[in-house]
């Protein structure tokens, strides 16, 4: 690998580069954290950051859709890219495929089901399950996810395009517990989601040439119910802000992505 001094970096992508419910946040609209993984790989490496990350972004909004995110709407992500970046960073895909607020969905069904007054409303929550993407569903994903970097070199012509891919949040050993109430069919069911994404991302990196940064990988024995987790599962007490970070990925889990970045670079 190329090991030229990085002196601008510039991040794009959804929830898990923004790191929402890690403190402290540097944009509350965005739910972007000063400590996500970009601002902690920029210290290391004594660079610039431009840090556009939005949570709930896709990859159409990244590359052409305004996104509307609470009372805000955001320009796409790739109008803000500086042309003298010499590192970007990727992580989107899995809101395409609605994995982590079919997550969180289900956590709250499950923790609903498990108390007899609001059972009737875990049973309603439940009933749409994980998503199944179709075939076309993870092409479509992938081609999107390969045009985010394709524009990306045509707009920062110099840089290094670094794919990096969601942490596992569902592992081998994952079981039923507060933070995880998903059944083992539930269970087993997120695995195989988990793969479709990180299909994506293997996908688009051949496709592309782009250098994929497997943190699905690297995070696997740091799932959650392993004594280290790099992700949140469900709080004990629920609202709005808690929820935020549900299924996310915790301080931990940003600084092990920024390390394996730098390691990688």
């Amino acid at each position: 690998m190329r090991s030229e001094r990085i002196r601008h970096i510039a991040a794009l992508g959804s929830s898990y580069a923004a790191g929402p419910g890690i403190e402290p946040i540097a944009d509350r609209r965005a739910h972007r954290s000063s400590r996500n993984y970009p601002h902690l790989l920029a210290e290391r490496l004594d660079a610039a950051l431009t840090d556009l990350t939005i949570s709930g972004s896709t990859t159409e909004t990244i590359t052409s859709t305004p996104q509307r995110f609470l009372f805000r709407t955001f320009a796409p992500q790739l109008d803000g890219l500086p042309a003298d970046a010499d590192l970007v960073t990727i992580t989107v895909g899995g809101n395409d495929l609605h994995y982590i607020s079919s997550m969180v969905r289900l956590g709250l069904a499950g923790r609903f089901s498990s108390r007899p007054l609001t059972r009737p409303l875990g049973a309603v929550v439940k009933r749409r399950g994980v998503p199944r993407p179709s075939k076309d569903d993870i092409d479509r994903t992938a081609a999107g996810l390969a045009q985010v970097v394709k524009e990306v070199r045509g707009r920062a012509k110099g840089a290094r395009v670094l794919l990096v891919d969601y942490l596992t949040v569902v592992g081998p050993d994952t079981g039923y517990g507060r933070a995880t109430p998903f059944d083992a069919a539930t269970l087993a069911d997120f695995r195989r989601l988990g793969g479709h994404v990180a299909d994506v991302f293997t996908r688009a990196a051949t496709r592309t040439g782009a250098e994929l940064v497997g943190m699905g990988e690297l995070s696997r024995d740091h799932a959650l119910g392993s004594p280290q987790p790099w992700v949140t599962g469900l709080p004990e007490r629920l609202s709005g802000s808690s929820l935020r970070g549900a299924f996310h990925p915790n301080s931990a889990g940003m600084q092990a992505v920024a390390d394996a970045i730098a390691d990688h670079l």
